[in-house]
């Protein structure tokens, strides 16, 4: 199952997008892990209204898509930012981030909570954060 929602670059919509995202909450899925990808969730739109959208106007849309499978949950947030090379940029933080860091602590969590982190440029000109966790089978 795959859902969509598209809000605008604004940190107020962010209970918005949260309240859109627990409703697809697989009761199989243990609450721990859950909000680990609802912060996940958090972090990427945050990171895609101060600093992808951060020289447009807040009607800049953001969409979301959450799907949901047996075996995984994905998350992709489109953005209409300029290009920018997550993985280089994950390179250069230090593998322990300090709590008074300025920044890189949202990008090296994002690492941490997912099984795959990407960020690609997409041909009409925007890019898309992907966010993929592995789900483990339940033991019976």
């Amino acid at each position: 199952m795959t859902v969509s929602l598209t809000l605008p670059s604004d940190l107020t919509q962010l209970e918005a997008l949260l309240s859109w995202f627990n409703q697809y909450r697989p009761s199989t899925l243990p609450i721990e892990e859950w909000l680990k990808l609802e912060l996940a969730l958090a972090e990427g739109f945050t990171n895609a209204v101060r600093h992808a959208h951060r020289e447009r106007p807040p009607n800049t849309p953001i969409r979301i898509d959450l799907s949901l499978e047996e075996t995984e949950i994905e998350l992709r947030i489109w953005d209409q930012g300029d290009p920018f090379d997550l993985l280089a940029k994950l390179q250069t933080l230090p593998a322990q981030i300090a709590l008074d860091a300025e920044g890189g602590r949202g990008l090296r969590l994002l690492a941490t909570i997912t099984d795959e982190l990407d960020y690609r440029r997409v041909e009409n000109g925007g890019n898309c954060l992907i966010l993929r966790k592995i789900l483990k089978p339940i033991s019976r």
